[in-house]
């Protein structure tokens, strides 16, 4: 296991990114609070650790990493997140879903200077985008790592087998798929709705070079992210592979408040202001 470097600093952002998250939800009345709770240790992960090539002061860098937010519901821990990075003032955060605002209900790329680099809404389109943004830079032959978040309820969707069809064909190692794995979806338990497992397996059968990951172990979390992006540095590496990498991330939805952990109820629910009270109480406790 590799040391995460900058371990306390992803500890307390992410807490402070769940308060503001909650805090977001409250303010504009609605929005999404189970998966953008639980994807929260992986989005601070990636952002703070020294992983991802981004400069907020200079969001087109040439060189730049990319991220790809298909689920793009969860758009408050990425707001979040990006505001903690740089991009915007925190104080912008409060504006989420309000007329007029950056911060729409779905990441939108139409603020070129956001750090969001497409727009979201329907299911697995990003992938698509995510794939195409891979190919571009693996036939320009650029350094580039692309990333796309995406959930285990979007799966459902055709598309998002098509893209990984296209992944393996085109051998895109510079690009991962990481899949919230929370079990939930807006209507119910993922499982009951479509079944998915078994995933791994099948993920495998479609050309994905694919790990099982705790979304809560930063480590763990930042091990995966390395393992992935090593894939462009074989010879410092000693990792050979032409795969493309999918990590199952397994999270609790709802992650930090009882009350929302695991309740699919919570998937599109904002807290009114007693259940912000006490769910803000329980992270700054845990």
């Amino acid at each position: 296991m590799f040391h995460t470097p900058n371990r306390e600093k992803i500890l307390s952002y992410a807490k402070e990114i769940r308060v503001e998250i909650l805090k977001m939800l409250n303010t504009a009345g609605s929005g999404h609070a189970a998966g953008s709770l639980g994807m929260t240790d992986v989005f601070t992960t990636l952002y703070f650790s020294g992983l991802l090539k981004y400069d907020s002061k200079n969001p087109k860098m040439t060189d730049r990493d990319v991220v790809i937010l298909s689920n793009a519901h969860i758009c408050p821990v990425y707001y979040s997140v990006l505001s903690y990075a740089g991009y915007f003032e925190k104080t912008e955060l409060m504006t989420l879903r309000k007329f007029g605002s950056r911060l729409q209900g779905h990441s939108s790329n139409h603020w070129p200077d956001m750090g969001i680099e497409s727009s979201g809404g329907p299911l697995s389109q990003g992938m698509s985008v995510a794939v195409g943004f891979a190919l571009s830079a693996a036939m320009s032959n650029k350094s580039r790592h692309v990333y796309c978040f995406c959930s285990d309820g979007e799966l459902n969707e055709g598309q998002a087998w098509e893209a990984f069809m296209s992944a393996n064909k085109f051998k895109l190692n510079n690009l991962t798929f990481v899949i919230d794995r929370n079990n939930i979806q807006i209507d119910g338990k993922s499982d009951d709705v479509m079944p998915l497992e078994p995933l791994h397996e099948k993920l495998k059968a479609f050309g994905l070079d694919t790990l099982d990951v705790d979304g809560h172990n930063i480590d763990k979390i930042f091990d995966a992210f390395t393992y992935a992006k090593d894939k462009l540095e074989p010879l410092k590496t000693g990792i050979a592979s032409n795969q493309p990498t999918a990590l199952i991330m397994h999270t609790i939805p709802g992650k930090g408040v009882s009350f929302m952990e695991n309740d699919y109820h919570w998937h599109g629910k904002a807290p009114n202001n007693d259940e912000l009270k006490l769910a803000i109480a329980e992270i700054m406790q845990g």
